[in-house]
C-alpha cells in the first residue's frame, strides 16, 4: 500500500456520485464504486491487489463502517415504524418461508449447492437503499410505504444475525456464543448510555464538544464499535454483527444531527468507498463469462427475488409496487460475498454472481418506490404537495 494505491482507490471512489449525479435518476453510489473496482481490479487493468494486507485490512475496516452506518439507518425511532410492524413483520416472514423452496431450486438449478445462502439472500432487504429511496419520493408518511418499510427492516435485521450461523454451520454454536456476547455488550452499553445521556455533566460534556468540534460523540461510537469487533473477531462471531449491533444501538438512542453528519464523513466520505471498491476489484466478471450456469445463477436471483417479494406483498394484501420496494439488497449480499471469500465458503465467479444480482435490485426498488409515489391516495397526495411546497 502506498499513497498512490490510496489516492487511486479514491479516484475510483468518486465514480460512484458521478453516476448519481443524473438529475431524477435513482442510481445508489455503490453500483459506480463497484464498477470502478472492477475496471482497476482482477476483471480489468489490474491496478489495485484487494488481497495486499493493509488494502485488506483497510476494507475489513470499511466493512465494519458500513454495517455501522446501515445500523444506524435502520428507523427504529420513526414514529409511523410500529403502525407497518405488524403486517410488514407478516410480509417478512412469508417472505422468509417462500425464499427456502426457492433458494434450494436456485441451488439445483446451477448446480452450485448454496440453498442455505440464496434463501438468505432472497429472504433480505436493505433499509440503508430503502429508506433514502422513500425520502426522496417523500412518502414516509403513507401507511404502503411505513409497511414496506417495517417489513425491511426486520428481514434486513434477521439476515444479518442469521448470516455467520449459515456461512459456517459446522461452527454455529461457536457464532451463536459469539454473536450473543456482541449482543449483550450492545445493550449494557445502551443501558449505560441511556443512564448517562441525561445527566449535566454529560449534556456539559456534549456542548462544549459541539463548541470546540472534538467530535466526542464520533470518537466515543468509534470506539465502541472497534472494540465490539475485536470481541467479535475473539469469540469466533462476524464483523458484520459488532457493526450492525452499534449501528442500531445508535439508532435506539437517537444520536445527534452531527453525529450522522460525521459519520457519513468518515463512512460515506472514505472507508465505505474503499471496501466497494476494494470489493469491485475482487470480482472476476471473466468466470461469469466462462462459467454460462453462473450467468443464470445471477439471473435466477434476480427473478425469485422478484418473484418471493411480488407473493409475500400479494399474501398480505399490499400492492406489487410495495413488493419491488422490498426487492432491495445491498448489506446482506455485500457481507456474504466478503465474507464467503474470506472463508472460501463460495468462489470468485459466484461472489460476482451475487452482486450483480443485487445491483439489479436497486433498480427494482426504484422502480417499486417509483410507483408506490405514481399512487399516492388522495389524503397523503395532499400532504406530499405541503411538503414540497415547503
Amino acid at each position: 500500500m502506498s499513497f498512490g494505491v490510496l489516492a487511486l482507490i479514491v479516484l475510483a471512489g468518486l465514480a460512484g456520485p458521478l453516476l448519481a449525479l443524473g438529475k431524477g435518476a435513482l442510481v445508489p453510489v455503490v453500483v459506480g464504486e463497484l464498477a470502478a473496482g472492477v475496471v482497476i481490479g482482477t476483471s480489468g487493468f489490474g491496478w489495485l491487489d484487494p488481497e495486499q494486507p493493509t488494502t485488506a485490512f483497510l476494507a475489513q475496516v470499511g466493512f465494519a463502517m458500513l454495517m455501522f452506518a446501515a445500523g444506524m439507518n435502520v428507523p427504529l425511532r420513526h414514529p409511523g415504524l410500529l403502525a407497518g410492524l405488524r403486517r410488514g413483520g407478516l410480509a417478512a416472514a412469508v417472505a422468509a418461508l417462500l425464499a427456502v423452496p426457492f433458494g434450494i431450486a436456485a441451488a439445483r438449478a446451477t448446480g452450485t449447492h448454496h440453498a442455505a445462502l440464496y434463501a438468505l439472500l432472497l429472504a433480505s432487504g436493505s433499509a440503508a437503499i430503502l429508506l433514502p429511496a422513500l425520502e426522496e419520493q417523500r412518502l414516509l408518511d403513507d401507511p404502503r410505504a411505513l409497511t414496506v418499510m417495517a417489513q425491511v427492516a426486520i428481514a434486513d435485521i434477521a439476515a444479518i444475525v442469521a448470516l455467520p450461523l449459515v456461512l459456517q454451520p459446522d461452527r454455529a454454536l461457536k457464532a451463536a456464543l459469539g454473536g450473543f456476547l456482541v449482543a449483550l455488550c450492545v445493550l449494557g452499553l445502551y443501558g449505560v448510555t441511556r443512564l448517562l445521556n441525561n445527566r449535566p455533566w454529560v449534556r456539559q460534556v456534549r456542548r462544549r464538544s459541539k463548541k470546540r468540534g472534538w467530535a466526542l460523540d464520533l470518537r466515543l461510537s468509534l470506539l465502541i464499535l472497534f472494540g465490539l469487533v475485536w470481541v467479535a473477531q475473539r469469540s469466533g462471531t462476524s464483523v458484520l454483527i459488532a457493526g450492525f449491533g452499534v449501528g442500531l444501538m445508535v439508532a435506539a438512542i437517537g444520536g445527534p444531527k452531527r453525529l450522522s453528519r460525521q459519520v457519513a464523513g468518515v463512512a460515506q466520505g472514505f472507508m465505505v468507498p474503499l471496501f466497494f471498491v476494494v470489493l469491485g476489484a475482487r470480482l472476476d466478471l471473466r468466470a461469469l463469462g466462462q462459467h454460462p450456469s453462473l450467468i443464470v445463477l445471477g439471473a435466477l436471483l434476480v427473478v425469485i427475488n422478484l418473484v418471493v417479494h411480488a407473493l409475500a406483498a400479494l399474501l398480505t394484501r399490499q400492492p406489487l409496487a410495495a413488493g419491488l420496494a422490498a426487492t432491495a439488497q445491498l448489506g446482506v449480499p455485500a457481507a456474504v460475498v466478503t465474507l464467503g471469500l474470506e472463508l472460501n465458503v463460495i468462489t470468485v465467479g459466484v461472489g460476482s454472481a451475487i452482486v450483480a444480482a443485487a445491483l439489479a435490485s436497486l433498480g427494482l426498488t426504484a422502480a417499486g418506490v417509483t410507483m408506490l409515489g405514481r399512487s399516492v391516495p388522495p389524503a397523503n397526495a395532499l400532504a406530499k404537495e405541503s411538503s414540497a411546497s415547503r
